[in-house]
């Protein structure tokens, strides 16, 4: 009898301690980060920036780019009249520029990432500053990003998404930036509605 009142008298304890718990309010919101930094007027300059620093690699490329399509089509118009050593030497042109837009455009990719990696983790750790004061202000006890494709979210309400929220309190706190349009990589073609950089290489 002893042990039946002490097991019951344990249970009740529990439950009581559950119901606390369930009790407890738990305030999520959501947030597509990458999307913040870049709506953000210092994001937005930062792009600006970027897309200048790199226009004229985009130019060269695409340059390299017209000139191999131009000699694919002279050995395709001519391969039914140029003589054998003239078409194994225009294949030869071909296959050494494809090469070396290949690797141009690698270059300027890798170049490319490197510079906005470190645009993105400067912005990035002034913004989750930001956020976190944010978070505490309001009473949140997590905050997602929807952004990181690591994160598992299958569903969120745009009434709990907070990155305008933060883009716009970002935005009073900082002296800097202005508007731009959000750039592409030198050798991939641009997000919409932004001007699509130059393409991949055309293959022989």
């Amino acid at each position: 009898m002893v042990m039946r009142s002490s097991l019951l008298a344990v249970l009740a304890a529990a439950c009581m301690a559950c119901g606390a718990y369930a009790q407890t309010p738990t305030k999520i919101a959501v947030i597509s980060f990458q999307g913040a930094i870049i709506g953000t007027k210092d994001g937005q300059k930062a792009a600006k920036e970027l897309e200048t620093k790199f226009a004229p690699k985009k130019k060269q490329l695409s340059d390299q780019q017209t000139e191999l399509q131009s000699l694919n089509d002279q050995l395709r118009k001519g391969s039914n009249t140029m003589s054998q050593d003239k078409q194994a030497q225009l294949e030869r042109e071909v296959e050494e520029k494809n090469k070396r837009l290949q690797r141009d455009t690698q270059d300027a990719n890798d170049e490319w990432n490197a510079e906005q990696q470190r645009l993105l983790q400067s912005l990035g750790q002034r913004l989750i500053a930001v956020v976190t004061k944010y978070a505490k202000d309001n009473g949140y006890t997590m905050v997602v990003d929807v952004s990181n494709p690591n994160t598992p979210v299958l569903y969120a309400s745009s009434a709990i998404d907070i990155t305008q929220d933060i883009i716009s309190l970002y935005d009073k706190t900082s002296v800097n930036g202005g508007p731009a349009s959000v750039p592409a990589a030198p050798g991939t073609p641009a997000p919409k509605p932004s001007t699509p950089a130059p393409g991949t290489p055309a293959k022989k």
